[in-house]
């Protein structure tokens, strides 16, 4: 998603919590296995944005090249049909926070945070040419991707770090008629609450939020990929390194 620059926009929020081991009894020959648990950290990263921006795509490829990487997407938590509701016109409100179980969306990924027991082994090849994934093997990740990621304190709580991918409005309506949702989009749905209320989420965000690096949604997926892959390698980095000051 990103080719040679920069993006212009996008957001992602990495959080750092130390992951504490609990163990009944240690023997002496456990004791440095117990020290390596111990010093395990674990990032959870938010890849927030507007619909249709790759959110899903770019979580997804990055699971496939970081080690130890699961992920989380906020479409699991929408309330059923029935539990959503209707305006005026005959919309139903889906890009709001009260169309979501946002507690226990935080209430998954504080689960996560206590067990971060990741099934997710790198099957691509790492990007970087000296291989400093080696460097990571006790760190776990979490990405967490989902519309509405920075509009929420509890979860605002988690991220350290948080991106925001962006789409201009016709790009992002062009992309949103390429897809099927259940239920359908009706006539209209897109410009009477879709974009009004990524609008104005993203104005809400703005005004509350800080660390957000935004992304251009317009870029490759291969551009995009490439500047997140190396900027989450470089978190891991610093985090390994200000680990072993600690322990030394």
């Amino acid at each position: 998603m990103l080719e040679a620059g920069l993006p212009s926009q996008f957001v992602l929020c990495v959080v750092l919590r130390e992951a504490e081991v609990f163990v009944d009894s240690v023997s002496d020959s456990g004791k440095e296995e117990l020290e390596r648990k111990q010093a395990m950290k674990i990032l959870v990263i938010g890849l927030g944005g507007v619909t249709n921006g790759g959110k899903t795509t770019l979580a997804e490829k990055l699971k496939k090249l970081l080690p130890n990487c699961d992920t989380l997407c906020q479409d699991d938590f929408f309330k059923p049909e029935s539990e959503v509701e209707t305006d005026e016109r005959g919309f139903k409100l889906y890009d709001v926070l009260d169309a979501l179980y946002m507690d226990e969306m935080v209430k998954t990924i504080h689960n996560w945070m206590k067990s971060h027991t990741s099934s997710g082994v790198a099957t691509e090849e790492p990007m970087d040419t000296c291989n400093s994934l080696k460097m990571t093997e006790d760190v776990y990740i979490l990405v967490v991707e989902g519309f509405l990621l920075y509009n929420y304190e509890p979860l605002n709580e988690l991220w350290n770090r948080r991106y925001f991918l962006t789409l201009p409005y016709e790009e992002c309506k062009r992309r949103r008629s390429t897809r099927v949702y259940q239920p359908a989009d009706t006539p209209g749905y897109f410009d009477g609450h879709v974009w009004p209320m990524y609008l104005k989420y993203k104005n809400e965000m703005e005004e509350s939020a800080s660390n957000i690096v935004y992304l251009d949604g317009t870029k490759s997926q291969e551009e995009l990929l490439s500047y997140v892959y190396n900027d989450i390698i470089q978190e891991l980095k610093k985090l390994r390194e200000g680990n072993q000051q600690v322990t030394a």
